[in-house]
């Protein structure tokens, strides 16, 4: 079995229609969403386009934040084989504010990951792409559709001119993973959201333009 693994389109519907395009030039048996849909320029289109998939969505924190007071544990536990697991979350199996990082100490990830096992841990939430090995398990963060970060030297936080994802697959008796990127029509996304009506959108926009030199 392969699966797309999606998070944090955050309303953003151009680079949902690329990552979908390249995976239309995929095997893919399922797509699952990591939650956070919404929060951004086109948050019905976005959920719209989901449905018409048929892909499960995990409650993102934006998620639950719009929909009201929602418990912060959602996930869904999926086999890709006998011998493997992918527990899929958003920020954590805890709790969809969690972060995990590459940075984050391993004793903390431990707590975050207490009283489950799996092969693969997949989350999204902090917008950053991840892979990383703890025990015999893999831990990934698939990045992020709508807005996946980059951080300039003085700490300023930017937008990538991509959308990321991730497949997950085992083929040959073997797990693989592919983080990948695929890039956006920025100036499409500025225009979409500008018109939108979104609140704050010229600050929005602000955040996918140019890098100045540090």
């Amino acid at each position: 079995m392969r699966l797309a693994l999606i998070a944090d389109i955050h309303g953003n519907v151009p680079a949902l229609e690329n990552v979908l395009a390249d995976l239309d030039r995929e095997r893919v048996d399922r797509i699952i969403c990591l939650g956070d849909v919404a929060v951004g320029p086109q948050p019905v289109e976005t959920l719209e386009r989901l449905q018409q998939l048929g892909c499960p969505m995990i409650m993102g924190n934006w998620d639950a934040c719009m929909l009201g007071d929602e418990p912060k544990v959602d996930g869904e536990l999926l086999r890709l084989d006998d011998d493997t697991t992918l527990l899929a979350f958003h920020g954590s199996p805890r709790s969809f504010d969690d972060e995990i990082l590459a940075t984050t100490p391993d004793e903390k990830l431990e707590a975050m990951l207490a009283g489950h096992d799996a092969s693969v841990f997949a989350g999204g939430h902090t917008h950053f792409q991840m892979f990383r090995r703890h025990g015999e398990s893999i831990v990934l963060n698939v990045g992020s559709i709508g807005q996946p970060f980059r951080r300039r030297r003085r700490g300023v936080m930017r937008v990538s001119p991509w959308a990321e994802y991730c497949v997950v697959g085992r083929e040959d008796g073997r797990l693989t993973v592919e983080l990948r990127r695929t890039p956006i029509d920025v100036d499409l996304f500025v225009r979409t959201m500008l018109a939108s009506g979104m609140p704050h959108a010229d600050q929005w926009a602000d955040h996918w333009s140019p890098e100045v030199p540090a």
